[in-house]
């Protein structure tokens, strides 16, 4: 029985052989029922099949089945269990029927199998799931029930498919493969000869045959010897199921076959090419010599374009198309020779010598004028692809150049500049490459033989070197004219990123002054205590001073160097206009604030002197000040101070604000 006939019962997995074994080495057969009803019919079919795949030997150690009764009723169970009676009563060790969570009802199940064990032939045990483990490994038992052995039962299916398939095939071919090889073994005459052709071809390819053998051969080595988790070495697909040894004994016996087959072959295919060599070897001949030579003496030409070197190359693969076939002729026939000579066992092996002499030499040379006029029109192709190439890039490279420049910053500035470099460079290289392939083809022309014959073939060539040499002339002329623009353009891309550079700098500086009057305004308040304290407080306010100067003169010169620049450039700046005026009032507003402070500064100063001189003078006698006219003076100078103090000083934001300096007197 095939698994391709029963294909259908099979895929309904109604029983299977997961390759387990129990602790007796039998192997387990599992009979999963389910809800719907079971087709014993179906069953018995299935069980016959499965236990027609295991040898002899291993059958002699007995079947350990596992019922699987969980999700069916108990009177199918009882239908299956008394059917493996009939089935496979001598083969059953053990029966294990796997009760569900929820037992039958007892009166249901008043049919005791232990009691029957000897009408039987087997002992029946029912078990539950998480306790089948005390009649079997957890190692050998599926992940149904709680084991660990994975079991893949369409995968299965389909090993077996093709194990029964390879075997029929084999076995037939092996049947063929002895019937031809057997039938050249009995003689040479003619006659058996030709009975033997007509069932020369095996029915299937013995190639295909064996290559689907290895393959199942290497599947069912590689589960045999890949372990379990648990490291043990066992699979489900072990030989004693598949049959590994009737697999390694037809591969064996088909490579003998084979072999002697592909004897056979050449035997035949030996006695068969010296009938044909004497007739192809002149007609192979006489069309190179003539024909075949004569095409090749009219072409010449190597084109003045991409096209045409194309059209040329079109034409010379036709011509070569042509020669292609006889040169398979000229092939066949000098392997046909060549085999003959080897084998040693023809009279006329000197006419053989000679002819194949002939023939390479004919063939040879046609060859060598095919390669070499095909080098030198790929040459010609590729020389002017490049000139192509080249002449796109410098137009490319022009356009670029003739587009004004209007870019947004120097950033923007410094990419187009880049990109400006990099088709520079791009069109270098694209005429150096052409300069090379130029003189290669022209190497190429000048070292080109005439062909057999003695044709000379100089004059021929010299309109093809002007045209290389012209095309080379063309290019480096466009591309002197494009440096010479792009030299132009680099100048005048430079003089605008240092105008961008001038206007980003001139409003840097303008930053920096708003930021020196806001640090004047909110944080240069303090008089001093003393008038030490205050002639230092003078002294940094007048480097503070400085250093806003030289910011100032920095801006100016950049704004005035942004006007030169674009003058220069001939445009208008589109920043300065808007800087100048924002410098000069920032500095303006700078300057008043400036002066209000030394003005404070030298008046806390005069008044700190005055106060202190007084003090050295009358120390005991601080009543006598209402007596000097120097405490007149002070007074005064300190009232002036105070007055100074309520003028208002003007924020850049237009805003008024008064020192809180007051505080201090």
């Amino acid at each position: 029985m095939e698994a391709s006939v029963i294909l259908p019962i099979l895929k309904k997995k109604l029983a299977f052989l997961s390759g387990g074994k129990d602790r007796r080495s039998g192997l387990i057969l599992t009979i999963p029922l389910c809800l719907e009803q079971t087709s014993m019919d179906e069953l018995s079919v299935t069980l016959d099949y499965l236990l027609s795949i295991p040898s002899e030997k291993c059958k002699a150690r007995g079947f350990t089945v596992i019922v699987d009764g969980r999700k069916s009723q108990w009177n199918v169970v009882k239908t299956v269990v008394l059917m493996l009676q009939n089935v496979v009563p001598a083969e059953v060790s053990l029966v294990c029927v796997v009760k569900p969570d929820e037992f039958w009802d007892k009166k249901v199940t008043h049919f005791c199998f232990w009691k029957e064990k000897d009408r039987l032939g087997f002992e029946v045990i029912l078990v539950s799931a998480n306790k089948l483990t005390r009649y079997i490994e957890p190692c050998q038992l599926t992940e149904d029930f709680g084991g660990t052995l994975t079991y893949d039962h369409m995968d299965w299916l389909n090993k077996r498919l093709v194990f029964e398939k390879f075997t029929k095939e084999s076995t037939s071919l092996l049947d063929e493969l002895a019937l031809i090889n057997n039938g050249s073994d009995k003689g040479n005459q003619q006659e058996k000869d030709r009975s033997i052709d007509l069932n020369f071809l095996p029915s299937v390819d013995p190639e295909t045959v064996l290559q689907t053998g290895h393959e199942l051969l290497s599947e069912l080595q590689q589960r045999r010897f890949n372990g379990s988790d648990g490291g043990v070495s066992w699979s489900p697909m072990d030989d004693e199921l598949l049959a590994q040894p009737q697999v390694m004994k037809l591969l064996d016996s088909l490579r003998e076959q084979y072999t002697r087959y592909q004897e056979v072959c050449r035997q035949r295919s030996k006695r068969t090419q010296l009938e044909e060599i004497q007739q192809k070897v002149m007609q192979v001949v006489n069309w190179l010599e003539g024909p075949g030579s004569e095409q090749l003496r009219t072409q010449w030409g190597i084109g003045d374009s991409i096209r045409a070197s194309q059209a040329l190359q079109q034409k010379h693969e036709e011509i070569e198309s042509q020669h292609s076939e006889w040169f398979a002729v000229y092939v066949e026939l000098n392997q046909q020779i060549a085999a003959l000579l080897n084998a040693g066992d023809e009279e006329d092996l000197v006419e053989l010598k000679a002819l194949q002499q002939q023939l390479s030499d004919v063939c040879y040379r046609q060859a060598s004028q095919l390669e070499f006029r095909q080098n030198l029109l790929q040459a010609a192709l590729e020389f002017h692809s490049v000139a192509q190439d080249l002449s796109q890039q410098l137009d490319g490279l022009l356009g670029m150049l003739c587009v004004d420049v209007a870019p947004a910053d120097g950033a923007s500035i410094q990419q187009t500049l880049k990109l400006l470099e990099e088709k520079l460079k791009s069109v270098d290289l694209g005429l150096q490459g052409l300069r090379e392939k130029g003189q290669s083809l022209l190497d190429q022309i000048s070292n080109q033989a005439s062909w057999a014959y003695g044709k000379d073939v100089t004059i021929e060539n010299k309109e093809n070197v002007d045209h290389i040499q012209g095309v080379m002339e063309d290019m480096q002329l466009r591309k002197q004219r494009c440096e010479d623009m792009v030299d132009v353009r680099r100048l005048k891309m430079l003089q605008m990123v240092q105008l961008f550079k001038c206007e980003e700098d001139a409003a840097q500086a303008v930053e920096w002054l708003s930021e020196l009057l806001d640090a004047l305004l909110k944080t240069h308040i303090r008089l001093g205590d003393d008038a030490q304290e205050t002639k230092v407080l003078l002294e940094k306010h007048r480097k503070f001073v400085d250093v806003a100067q030289s910011t100032y003169d920095y801006g100016r010169q950049l704004l005035q160097a942004t006007v030169v620049l674009c003058q220069s450039l001939r445009c208008t700046s589109r920043s300065s206009g808007d800087t100048l005026p924002r410098l000069n009032r920032v500095w303006k507003q700078f300057t008043l604030t400036s002066e209000e402070r030394v003005q404070r500064l030298e008046t806390a100063v005069a008044f700190h002197s005055s106060a202190e001189k007084i003090l050295q003078e009358c120390p005991e006698q601080p009543e006598a000040f209402n007596e000097m006219d120097q405490f007149d003076e002070i007074e005064a100078v300190g009232k002036s101070l105070l007055d100074r103090l309520t003028v208002p000083v003007v924020y850049p934001d237009g805003l008024w604000s008064i020192s809180s300096l007051k505080t201090q007197f």
